[in-house]
């Protein structure tokens, strides 16, 4: 297929430029015209990139791009060394950091909560006037040792849990990846069961005194079921080779 067409199905699908963003979603390298094999990971790097050469990817997705609207975009350095071999293999790279969070059918979120059986009831997290996460209820009461354990199951992680809330869970607000301070008083504010991010933060006692339950899952872990899906509704739709590239940070 067509370079060009896929950047352009990609950007109409993911809504690209519907969010602002501190990286530069979309196309950030052009590689060569015919694509035959798609790869996608959850970082840019020169490991990422180097495996995705090695198995004759033509088109990369990323979820962190490698460039980023507050870090200098000079190639330079080791940062020429990440775009010479994307260069010397022709591979393009595309990187789509909220609109993969915040994505309604494919997103991070949503697909933390197809997980636990949940369906999404309003919108959590904002940027500007957009939200990046989900709050979902389940359509049974869940135990957290319930949870913890699809969770760590389907992520292939190792939750830490602060199990201060009810005993049995219906409501879930998500916030994959870097979840904030400002997040969890928006879980708290908005009185739901659990909270589930994937950054760990110093909220233990607030947490205990407010009641409610967290569930820190790793940034990495979280991030990687969006790059994951994007890559089987590509296949479906496109017929063409594909591989997730899993380079584990332990973060």
């Amino acid at each position: 297929m067509l370079r060009d067409d896929l950047v352009k199905f990609l950007d109409e699908y993911l809504k690209i430029n519907d969010i602002e963003d501190s990286s530069w979603n979309g196309l950030q390298f052009e590689g060569k015209e015919n694509v035959q094999k798609i790869a996608s990971a959850v970082d840019a790097g020169i490991e990422t990139f180097e495996r995705a050469s090695s198995s004759n990817t033509d088109f990369l997705i990323v979820h962190h791009g490698h460039f980023w609207k507050n870090g200098n975009p000079s190639i330079n350095e080791n940062s020429k060394k990440r775009i010479d071999i994307l260069y010397r293999n022709g591979m393009s790279l595309y990187a789509a950091h909220l609109p993969l969070d915040r994505h309604r059918e494919i997103g991070n979120n949503v697909l933390i909560l197809k997980m636990l059986n949940a369906k999404i009831k309003s919108e959590f997290v904002f940027s500007k006037d957009k939200n990046i996460g989900w709050i979902g209820k389940t359509n049974k009461l869940m135990t957290m040792q319930e949870i913890e354990k699809i969770i760590n199951n389907k992520l292939n992680t190792k939750c830490v849990c602060l199990s201060f809330g009810p005993k049995k869970v219906r409501s879930v607000a998500v916030c994959s990846g870097g979840g904030n301070y400002d997040d969890f008083f928006e879980a708290l504010e908005k009185r739901v069961d659990l909270y589930i991010t994937g950054d760990t933060s110093e909220i233990y006692h607030t947490a205990k005194d407010y009641g409610i339950n967290v569930i820190f899952a790793g940034h990495h872990s979280t991030e990687t079921v969006g790059v994951k899906m994007l890559l089987e509704v590509l296949k479906r739709r496109f017929k063409i080779k594909t591989e997730f590239i899993n380079i584990k940070t332990g973060l």
